[in-house]
């Protein structure tokens, strides 16, 4: 009963210290992110490499170390990318039935190309989103551990 009363205790102060905080705007913040700037300020860089999350920004010194993209970035990229390239591969092959070489030669290089185009933008709108919702420590406190 005392872990339970603890956990009750402790989701009431996080609430309470959501509701004393500002809101942050999603939209503003996605926008920075796909831009690959900081979500706080847009002025410093998110990434200082393809997709390497700066620790902090350069700019305001937000903390960004502890970002939680995970798999998001990629599983995205390939779900944006394929619903684009596949039906133009389908439509390709109704109108004009290329030979296969044709295909290999148009649709592998700019399925690779979107692909790289994609991927660190998503990443920082994902960073970004995370930012704004306060989740994973950009709020300010740390994550607590999952009761089971």
């Amino acid at each position: 009963m005392g872990g339970s009363r603890r956990s009750n205790h402790l989701r009431r102060m996080s609430v309470n210290y959501m509701d004393d905080m500002a809101p942050r705007s999603v939209w503003q913040a996605i926008r920075r992110g796909i831009m690959g700037k900081c979500p706080n300020c847009g002025e410093g860089r998110l990434l200082h490499s393809y997709v390497k999350v700066n620790d902090a920004c350069p700019s305001c010194a937000e903390p960004m170390h502890h970002h939680r993209a995970d798999d998001m970035p990629p599983y995205a990229t390939i779900l944006i990318v394929g619903h684009i390239i596949i039906p133009m591969v389908l439509m390709a092959e109704q109108a004009w039935a290329p030979a296969t070489w044709v295909h290999w030669v148009v649709w592998i290089p700019l399925t690779v190309l979107m692909s790289l185009f994609l991927l660190p933008r998503i990443k920082g709108a994902v960073i970004a989103l995370q930012w704004a919702n306060r989740m994973h420590g950009f709020g300010g406190e740390e994550d607590l551990p999952v009761q089971p």
